[in-house]
């Protein structure tokens, strides 16, 4: 048991993975760790039963398929219309995130697991420590430059099990036009979005508000840009610092914000965040690039329709930088019997860009979408999948998550709810991260070094 978590310390330590918004929910390694980081050859595959025959691959995936989308099956069609001898089955499952990692989890112990499955980057160590997901490295390596900063977040160590999707680098929206009015310019750092966010509240203005329950992510992801690594391995331990300078950063730029009273305090997702920009008092924030797809849809018709912009987020910490906010790849799932020819239609389903973008994503692949009709309109025209593209050239590559990570963030939103309602330092939610990281990597037995 010991070593299997030594194993397991080393390899999940070395390469970043990054988030999605999966609800909260314990996801601590249960079982033989030994057994749980044993893995296949990367590019083995089973012949078909009878030779002629097509390889017969199922993909399972959580993509929305929504109303004026291109659907997955008539993608996936077009694939199989052109590779007779690799056929692909794509399953829409209708359930959230962590229902979904349940039903995989079941399937791969009853050996009926798809060969292909759509996971959040931060679920990838949780899959690869419990023996989940199949090493696909060499056929990985195929397909690197294919794709952009995202593809590491696809590896556990030097492991990769799979290929990104999409990604969620942070990025900065905001009403160009009012920001006009008021005579401020887009803020590019820590200085000037404090200067901006000052100026605007004296006219009952917000350009950014602080997130709640969004801090796990919108956090972390914030000191990932600032320059933070929160996870890594020495000598076969974790070492957790999520309290580090470039954090700080962080923290004191959002407390300087909020002591000044010159940012919102609205839940992303809740009624009052919509409110203020329909109402023209939010008039910017901090978000994950994936927002762009449905973050202005309550301003259509009306007067701040097409006022809007995206530009880079401002950098913390003098680190020009942004971080991972969500996204997610697909893997390889444990005992899939062709995983060379997964990979192969992985990475052209991947690089479907402008099909991807339709289904409101952000594609990880190098190759920029053409920027959606809707997307287009509500930005005023401007090509914002090109701006997205230059966020994620610009993620941090150095910043990664751990098993539990989803427990660490249920403590970090509880926290900032906190602080948000004026009790206790935006210095707590990070201390909070601390305590709850080590206490995650403690439950699935993995070796913590100690400050």
């Amino acid at each position: 048991m010991k070593a299997g978590a030594v194993l397991a310390v080393a390899a999940l330590g070395l390469t970043a993975c990054g988030g999605d918004t999966t609800d909260p929910a314990e996801t601590t390694p249960a079982g033989d760790p030994t057994a749980a980081v044993e893995t296949t050859t990367a590019g083995e595959t089973t012949p078909a039963e009878e030779p002629g025959e097509p390889v017969q691959i199922d993909y399972l995936h959580r993509l929305p398929d929504g109303e004026g989308m291109t659907p997955v099956s008539e993608i996936v069609q077009r694939w199989n219309d052109e590779n007779p001898n690799i056929q692909v089955t794509a399953t829409k499952f209708d359930g959230d995130a962590q229902e979904m990692i349940t039903k995989l989890e079941t399937d791969v112990k009853a050996n009926n697991a798809p060969c292909l499955a759509q996971l959040g980057y931060s679920e990838v160590p949780d899959m690869f420590v419990k023996g989940l997901v199949e090493d696909v490295t060499e056929e990985a390596k195929k397909y690197e430059g294919d794709f952009g900063g995202a593809f590491g977040q696809m590896a556990v160590g030097e492991t990769y099990v799979g290929l990104p999707q999409d990604s969620g680098p942070l990025v900065y929206l905001y009403n160009a036009t009012e920001f006009e009015n008021l005579g401020i310019e887009v803020p590019t750092d820590s200085a000037s979005f404090i200067e901006a966010a000052k100026k605007a509240a004296a006219e009952g203005k917000y350009i950014a508000s602080f997130t709640p329950d969004e801090a796990t992510y919108w956090l972390s992801g914030q000191a990932a840009g600032a320059g933070a690594t929160w996870y890594k391995a020495e000598n076969d331990q974790w070492v957790v610092d999520t309290k580090g300078e470039a954090t700080q950063a962080v923290a004191a730029l959002w407390q300087e914000l909020l002591d000044a009273e010159a940012v919102a305090t609205h839940d992303r997702w809740g009624d009052a965040y919509g409110a203020a920009m329909v109402d023209g008092t939010l008039i910017g924030n901090i978000a994950a690039a994936w927002e762009t797809g449905f973050a202005l849809d309550g301003l259509d018709g009306t007067e701040y329709e097409g006022q809007w912009r995206v530009a880079q987020m401002p950098a913390i910490n003098g680190s020009e930088m942004t971080g991972p906010n969500g996204g997610s790849g697909v893997a390889v799932m444990k005992g899939c019997e062709h995983p060379a020819e997964a990979m192969e239609f992985n990475a052209w389903f991947n690089t479907q860009v402008e099909d991807l973008a339709q289904q409101g994503l952000v594609p990880a692949a190098t190759a920029a979408a053409k920027t959606p009709e809707k997307m287009s309109r509500q930005f005023g025209g401007q090509d914002v999948m090109a701006e997205l593209v230059k966020a994620n050239e610009r993620m941090s590559t150095d910043f990664g998550y751990i098993p539990g990570f989803p427990a660490v963030g249920a403590e970090m939103n509880k926290v900032a709810a906190a602080v948000a309602n004026g009790s206790g330092k935006v210095a707590d939610i990070f201390e909070a991260a601390q305590t709850a990281s080590i206490a995650a990597l403690e439950d699935a037995g993995l070796p913590v070094a100690q400050s």
